[in-house]
């Protein structure tokens, strides 16, 4: 298996939100989407849907054949967008959570050198009195 990194950095992502807008940002992901995710096999379900395929095909009549492959159609293309929406929705999140931590992380460095120039350190309570 091929394996891919793919490293987006923040002006980057910004851009796209920015000058694309959401339609830009939704491409963006769905790109990555179709460059990550992997469909599982499913080779007991794929069995059973053939199985009860060519039941339907002997039983019904072709105006009612059709009819049974537009809905299963329409249930492909809903599995299909929230199978997406879910990796949108994951992506986003982490990259919140990751923007978060970035920012106490700046936070606390900032705090961290501002105390080191002021030569602070922590005292007990003994050591205050």
């Amino acid at each position: 298996m091929k394996q891919v990194s793919v490293a987006i950095s923040v002006e980057l992502w910004y851009m796209f939100v920015l000058q694309g807008g959401e339609r830009m940002k939704y491409k963006l992901l769905k790109d990555l989407y179709d460059c990550f995710y992997t469909r599982p096999e499913l080779p007991a379900q794929k069995q059973e849907i053939e199985e009860c395929h060519h039941a339907l095909s002997e039983v019904l009549g072709k105006p009612e054949r059709r009819l049974v492959l537009q809905i299963i159609d329409a249930k492909d293309r809903i599995a299909e967008d929230t199978s997406i929406d879910s990796f949108i929705s994951g992506f986003e999140l982490a990259w919140k959570l990751f923007m978060e931590l970035n920012y106490y992380e700046n936070e606390r460095s900032v705090s961290c050198r501002t105390a080191m120039e002021l030569r602070a350190r922590f005292a007990s309570k003994e050591e205050e009195k």
